[in-house]
């Protein structure tokens, strides 16, 4: 059985426990707490099941559009190619009929003589501003497309058991306990860089970001997980069979590191001394969860913060954590929780005219979008990055 699905009683006695722990703290006057709060945990655990449920739901709903594997995966590239060819074609025709849009303020005049130069204008204004309808439902269908071939792709070719099938040199590291701290060891240094990834690029946030929208900190917001990652595309821990530990190895040291990080969601630790030198702990991940201008994008270790030390990212608790986003969301609805960075990001891909844009408000860093938005004077979207 899985571990994590295995500890779900623990998760509910450690949180009552919790919770009456910080409720004494918060009635004795500790204004520092944030403790529980009834929408708040319960969107929490609904993310919780969500995680575990909708990953088998997408998984059956994908199957038959995995190029490569799927009846309809070729057509889903087609579909993505088709979509982008669309798109750039209906860029060129805006792009050509730009100058016969009127400026701002200016209102065209009515009904001209047909063949006049008049009419001729008219005529390539009607025409941009179609191209442009086109190029905004096209570059989100090709976008959408993309990922999904793109993912689902990546994903069936780096299991761990696909590619320890097709292992060269058969070497078998066993299921002694120094494969299994190995294996947990290796887990974490990806781990470490997919988090990171995962605050790098708006694609993976929008994944992520679930995960920081809560704006209260306690064990139940461990619970509150990603449920997209089949639309994600990361560093594949099934490469770690091509080192020689077994796919269950593998498995198994997931559920670790998650189980590890469970505990490190709460106010009710402070710091550990010596231990905080080493290990990824309640305070460092506190700072995680930080909106606070300085603890941003900062502490993405799972079990070691050793990574974090080497790699630059590292920060440690001083001021007053504020939980959250930059820009909350003020949902506990579960489903705008999941979906509205992805929303976001659509609708920016939308409103984009150029390629450069629309990629960007993709792949480059949540923060651009918000520059970008700035540089357009374009509403900003509902949701922020942490």
């Amino acid at each position: 059985m899985d571990l994590t699905v295995a500890a779900t009683p623990f998760y509910f006695g450690s949180m009552g426990v919790e919770h009456l722990y910080l409720k004494k703290r918060i009635d004795a006057g500790d204004t520092s707490l944030r403790g529980y709060e009834r929408r708040d945990t319960l969107a929490s655990l609904s993310m919780g099941v969500g995680s575990l449920v909708v990953p088998l739901v997408l998984k059956q709903v994908l199957a038959p559009v995995v190029p490569g594997k799927g009846r309809w995966g070729k057509a889903l590239v087609g579909v993505a190619i088709g979509a982008a060819a669309a798109t750039t074609l209906a860029d060129l025709v805006a792009q050509r009929t730009d100058g016969a849009l009127p400026e701002a303020g200016h209102v065209p005049e009515p009904d001209p003589e047909p063949g006049s130069t008049t009419s001729n204008r008219a005529t390539a204004r009607r025409a941009a501003r179609l191209a442009r309808k086109v190029a905004s439902s096209s570059a989100v269908t090709a976008v959408a497309a993309g990922i999904t071939a793109g993912a689902t792709t990546w994903a069936s070719n780096t299991a761990a058991r696909r590619l320890w099938a097709r292992r060269r040199h058969q070497r078998d590291l066993g299921t002694g306990v120094l494969a299994v701290a190995g294996a947990i060891a290796a887990w974490d240094a990806l781990y470490y860089w997919n988090h990171r990834f995962m605050h790098e690029s708006r694609w993976l946030w929008a994944i992520h970001v679930v995960h920081h929208s809560s704006e209260r900190y306690n064990l139940s917001t461990a619970l509150r997980q990603p449920v997209a990652d089949a639309f994600g595309m990361f560093l594949p821990y099934g490469a770690l069979s091509l080192l020689g530990f077994r796919p269950r190895l593998i498995e198994t040291a997931r559920e670790v590191n998650l189980l590890y990080q469970y505990w490190i969601h709460t106010e009710a630790v402070a710091k550990l001394g010596p231990l905080e030198e080493v290990l990824n702990t309640p305070s460092h991940h506190r700072v995680h969860h930080g909106s606070n201008r300085q603890y941003l994008d900062r502490n993405h270790g799972s079990i070691l913060i050793i990574w974090d030390r080497l790699f630059g990212t590292f920060e440690r608790e001083d001021e007053p954590v504020v939980y959250g986003l930059t820009k909350n969301i003020d949902s506990f609805n579960p489903a705008r929780i999941a979906t509205h960075e992805h929303a976001d990001i659509l609708a920016d891909v939308s409103r984009a005219d150029t390629w450069s844009d629309r990629l960007g408000f993709v792949l480059r860093g949540p923060g651009w979008a918000y520059e970008r938005h700035a540089e357009r004077r374009e509403p900003q979207p509902t949701a922020g990055v942490s």
